[in-house]
């Protein structure tokens, strides 16, 4: 396919309402899935922050504080909204990404 081909695919997928719609769609959705672990992040610096005795406590009679399964949580939970963005990506967004290619001749 010549560079100008190339360009001209470019171009008109852009144009295309839903390939306007998807992105949109696929934004709002990185957003969404952005502001939920930022949201967990900043309780746990809040907790460091105004309760270190909650996260300094040990668990039972062990030296392990709940900080540290809070903060694997953390960690869990951000590999966890990544594998459904993967997910949902793969499910919905490729799907409908390879039949806006394919209807303007990709």
């Amino acid at each position: 396919m010549a560079r100008t081909d190339e360009d001209a695919l470019v171009a008109a997928v852009a144009a295309d309402p839903r390939y306007q719609a998807l992105v949109a769609r696929r934004a709002r959705l990185g957003w969404w899935l952005s502001a939920i672990i930022f949201g967990a992040f900043v309780a746990y610096l809040l907790l460091i922050a105004f309760d270190k005795a909650l996260l300094g406590a040990p668990i039972g009679a062990g030296v392990t504080s709940i900080g540290i399964p809070i903060g694997l949580g953390l960690i869990l939970l951000a590999i966890a909204l990544t594998g459904l963005y993967v997910a949902h990506a793969n499910r919905h967004h490729d799907a409908q990404m390879a039949q806006i290619l394919k209807d303007h001749g990709a």
